[in-house]
């Protein structure tokens, strides 16, 4: 890449997929900043569960191989959970079979029909990368700040006046008024912590044609209960009704769960659009902005992946 002000990156968004394809960028010889409205413990991707599954993001054939590139990194920092946050965890999808997902669904290491004593109802058995995030997002960050790379505090109104020759724009939902891009719309989540009361597995149960599903994944700071997917639904408001929903839908699988005490509700918006917008994009001037947004509810299934075609993308304009 070249040296001095041509060689700069400016990555705008410090979630997961601003801080990872920051990461990417700078261990890669770039000189980079973050521009962000809030610390990466205020982000939409703070709130996250955050099992590594493709879920709710689009196009299923290229996002396939972003979440396999990812589950390696994954694997790889698993042996480190304290440091990353990253643990291999054994748990259930419910009700789902192989032969319903795509390609990449056979090259998951392990990943087999559940055994009845497994689950009743049916499913897959998987061990796969269960991340707390309150470790993960902060790890990123430190990460980032040994690459050389620096982390601002920065409101963007307008993508082309970022004064950079490269701008990456890592944004989310907030794409939808920045880029602008109308096709954003936000998949409100809802989530539910509580004291574990013991539950060592995590196990998920996702119909795509609702707004609720039920899933649970123990954390170091608690069980997470959930949840929702409410399409174009902006409140950050925890509902009472959907809680005591979300805690009688887990505890319809582990008894133990309707017992348990509240320690936390969350809200998440989902940045989702109908495909995931990953490309570059030429401005005046020969600078590029390259888009990297709309990853539904799989933002850190696929944040390895996308980051390096991420950078792959701001290389071009870098050399």
């Amino acid at each position: 890449m070249e040296s001095g002000v041509g060689g700069e990156v400016i990555v705008v968004g410090g979630g997961v997929i601003g801080l990872t394809t920051a990461v990417v960028l700078a261990e890669g010889g770039a000189r980079v900043r973050v521009w962000t409205r809030e610390t990466v413990e205020l982000t939409t991707s703070a709130v996250a569960g955050a099992l590594w599954w493709p879920y709710r993001i689009e196009p299923e054939a290229l996002v396939g191989e972003w979440a396999l590139r990812s589950l390696g990194v994954y694997e790889e920092l698993a042996a480190r959970p304290g440091e990353t946050g990253v643990r291999m965890v054994e748990g259930v999808q419910g009700g789902t079979r192989l032969d319903e997902l795509g390609p990449w669904a056979r090259r998951v290491p392990g990943l087999r029909e559940a055994r009845a004593e497994e689950y009743a109802g049916g499913g897959l058995w998987a061990r796969l990368p269960l991340i707390d995030m309150s470790t993960h997002l902060p790890w990123l960050r430190e990460r980032f700040l040994r690459a050389g790379g620096t982390v601002e505090e920065a409101s963007v109104t307008d993508l082309t006046e970022v004064p950079a020759p490269v701008v990456v724009n890592c944004t989310g939902l907030d794409s939808l008024d920045l880029v602008p891009d109308r096709s954003m719309r936000p998949v409100r989540g809802q989530l539910v912590v509580v004291e574990n009361p013991g539950i060592t597995t995590w196990f998920t149960s996702v119909d795509h044609t609702a707004d609720t599903s039920t899933y649970f994944f123990p954390q170091p700071g608690g069980l997470i209960l959930g949840g929702t997917a409410e399409d174009g639904a902006w409140s950050m408001t925890p509902d009472p009704a959907t809680a005591e929903a979300i805690i009688a839908r887990c505890a319809a699988i582990r008894p133990e769960i309707a017992d348990a005490r509240v320690l936390e509700h969350r809200v998440g918006l989902r940045p989702t659009r109908p495909a995931v917008r990953l490309e570059r994009q030429v401005l005046r001037g020969g600078r590029v902005l390259v888009h990297n947004y709309g990853h539904g509810g799989a933002g850190i299934t696929v944040a390895w992946g996308c980051a390096e075609e991420a950078a792959e993308l701001a290389r071009l304009r870098l050399g």
